[in-house]
């Protein structure tokens, strides 16, 4: 994990006024780990009905392309809704300052206290929030209602679930492309290095070891994995 920044002056006031930045780790994750899973589930079914590896091929991009953009129109649906709602919360409180500013300085003034300002600063303080109509917003947002101090980017949300759903959906498939020798089990063992590597990378944005984090990603991507492989039977030619 590598959070390490500069401390002058200059470099916290530019980083600062960067804002938070938005992180597709999870996005990816979540679209990378869907992906080989449910692309597997494809290969596992039409292998297992002994069909030719053309409409393996076939089915699966299929998969790939619909399911993918399926997913990133959901993820982009449902960050759209948190965004949407993080606007009528603003609305809120801009109504609630406008209407109740004494109950409203109250809260802003509580809030405080309990990062641990108190006396003549609690109330300096809280006189120069009030000042600044959109700090005092964006104090509230993060306070009272525990939202992040930036919106979510629906469309970064999006983008980032489908290419993680393309990139890893398109592993299971890829000994099928080449016409490998023994491609199903080939699948197997590529769809699994896939779930440990995905837990790997993620390590770097966190305390994991990147072993652990890869083992504990292997093992969750593989009981899908597994669910997928035994309904395999169910789909047996004859």
């Amino acid at each position: 994990m590598t959070l390490e920044h500069g401390h002058s002056p200059q470099e916290i006031a530019r980083r600062l006024s960067q804002g938070q930045q938005y992180n597709p780790l999870k996005d990816m994750i979540y679209g990378g780990i869907d992906g080989a899973v449910t692309t597997f589930a494809i290969v596992a079914g039409v292998a297992g009905a002994g069909l030719p590896h053309s409409i393996i091929v076939a089915l699966g991009l299929a998969n790939i392309l619909a399911d993918g953009f399926s997913m990133a129109a959901s993820n982009y649906s449902g960050t759209k809704a948190e965004l949407d709602d993080r606007k009528r919360i603003i609305q809120i409180e801009e109504r609630h300052i406008a209407d109740h500013p004494n109950g409203e300085r109250e809260e802003l003034r509580q809030i405080l206290a309990q990062r641990g300002l108190s006396g003549g600063v609690l109330e300096q303080a809280t006189e120069e929030i009030t000042h600044k109509k959109q700090k005092w917003i964006d104090l509230m947002l993060t306070d009272e209602y525990g939202l992040p101090r930036e919106g979510p980017n629906p469309v970064r949300a999006a983008l980032s679930t489908f290419a993680g759903f393309l990139v890893a959906g398109a592993v299971p498939l890829i000994p099928f492309v080449f016409d490998l020798p023994n491609p199903f089990v080939v699948s197997i063992y590529a769809t699994l290095v896939t779930f440990f590597l995905i837990g790997a990378g993620k390590s770097h944005w966190s305390l994991s070891k990147w072993w652990g984090s890869g083992t504990e990603t292997l093992v969750i991507g593989g009981m899908a994995a597994l669910l997928a492989y035994g309904v395999r039977g169910l789909f047996h030619a004859g």
